[in-house]
C-alpha cells in the first residue's frame, strides 16, 4: 500500500527545472552596460545639439566681446578682444534704444490683447457655440499655421490706403483711409493687430484645454447658488485657469519679445524706425552691416531681458496659482 502511494506521489510531483549550462545562464546587464547603451542611443542627439545649438551659442557669446566683422569670417582668430565695449556702446546707441522701446511697446500692448481675446474666444467656443464648433476652432487656429508671406500679402491688401479693403469701406462713407503702414503713429498698432490676429489661435487652444479641465460640479454648484454668468466666470473660471494664464502669458511674451517677421515683411522697420524691433535691428547689424560682434552683444542683451521678464512673470503669477 505504501509502495503504491509513493508511486502516485512521484507521478504528481513536477519534474525539477532543467539547469542551463553556466555559460548560457541569463544575466542582468550591469549598470555600466546600461549606461553605455543609453549614451550610445543619445549620441546622435548630442552631436546635433552640440554642433547646431551649443557651439553657436558659445561662439556668439565669445563674439560679443570682440570686434568680429566681415573680415573675420574666414579668419575668426584675428578678431580683436574688446571686452565690454560692445555692451557699453549699445546703451549709447539711439537706434538700439529706439528698437528696445518699440519691442516693449509691442509686448505691453500685444500680450494683454492676445490673452484677453484668446480667453474670450475660448469661452465662447467652449460654452456659447453649439453648432459648427469645430469649424470655428479651425478657423481661429488657421492663421497660426499660415506662413508670414501669405499673411503679409493679405494684410497689405487690407491696409492699402488706395485699393485696400479698409480704404473701400472708408470711401463708402466719404472718408479717406489713413496710410496705416506709412504712418509713424499707426504702423506699430497695425503690426500689433496683425500679430494678435495671427497668434490668438494658439492662446485659444490652450484656454479651451484649460476650460475642459474645470470640474462641471463646481459650475453647477455656483448656478444652484444663484451666481450669474459673469460671477461664475470671474469667481470660478478665471481662478481655476490661472496655471493656463501663466503658461500662455509666458510663451506669448517670449514670442513677442523676439518679434521679427511682422516688421521685416511688412514695414522693414519703417517709417523712421517706428517699427524697428531688437530682433530686426540685430539682423541688420549682423547680416546687412556685418557688425557680428555688435549684433551678438545685442542678442545677449535681449536674452537677459527675456530671462528677467520670464522670471518676474513666473514669480508674480505662480504665487496666485497656489
Amino acid at each position: 500500500m505504501s509502495t503504491t502511494t509513493e508511486k502516485t506521489a512521484a507521478r504528481r510531483e513536477p519534474p525539477p527545472p532543467a539547469t542551463a549550462p553556466a555559460g548560457r545562464r541569463g544575466r542582468k546587464p550591469s549598470m555600466g552596460v546600461q549606461n553605455a547603451a543609453g549614451w550610445l542611443f543619445s549620441t546622435p542627439f548630442l552631436v546635433l545639439f552640440t554642433v547646431f545649438m551649443a557651439f553657436p551659442i558659445l561662439a556668439t557669446l565669445v563674439m560679443s566681446f570682440t570686434d568680429f566683422g566681415l573680415r573675420n569670417v574666414t579668419r575668426p582668430w584675428e578678431a580683436d578682444f574688446i571686452g565690454f565695449d560692445n555692451y557699453v556702446k549699445l546703451f549709447g546707441d539711439e537706434k538700439f534704444l529706439k528698437s528696445l522701446f518699440n519691442t516693449g511697446y509691442f509686448v505691453v500692448v500685444g500680450v494683454p490683447l492676445t490673452i484677453a481675446i484668446g480667453l474670450v474666444t475660448a469661452v465662447l467656443l467652449n460654452n456659447g457655440i453649439d453648432r459648427a464648433r469645430t469649424f470655428f476652432r479651425v478657423g481661429f487656429y488657421a492663421p497660426v499655421v499660415t506662413t508670414i508671406v501669405a499673411v503679409a500679402v493679405v494684410w497689405r491688401f487690407v491696409l492699402d490706403p488706395s485699393d485696400g479693403l479698409i480704404a473701400g469701406l472708408f470711401s463708402e462713407v466719404g472718408w479717406t483711409a489713413p496710410d496705416f503702414l506709412g504712418s509713424e503713429t499707426l504702423a506699430m498698432p497695425s503690426l500689433i493687430v496683425m500679430a494678435v490676429w495671427r497668434n490668438v489661435g494658439t492662446v485659444m487652444v490652450l484656454f479651451i484645454a484649460g476650460l475642459q479641465a474645470v470640474p462641471t460640479e463646481v459650475r453647477e454648484a455656483a448656478k444652484l447658488d444663484g451666481a450669474s454668468v459673469w460671477q461664475e466666470f470671474r469667481g470660478i473660471t478665471v481662478p481655476l485657469l490661472r496655471p493656463t494664464v501663466l503658461y500662455a502669458t509666458v510663451i506669448t511674451t517670449i514670442g513677442y519679445l523676439n518679434v521679427f517677421e511682422e516688421p521685416f515683411v511688412m514695414t522693414q522697420g519703417g517709417p523712421s524706425d517706428s517699427t524697428l524691433t531688437v530682433s530686426l535691428n540685430m539682423y541688420r547689424e549682423g547680416f546687412n552691416f556685418f557688425h557680428m560682434g555688435y549684433a551678438s552683444a545685442m542678442a545677449y542683451v535681449l536674452f537677459v531681458v527675456i530671462m528677467g521678464i520670464t522670471v518676474l512673470q513666473l514669480r508674480l503669477l505662480k504665487d496666485n496659482t497656489k
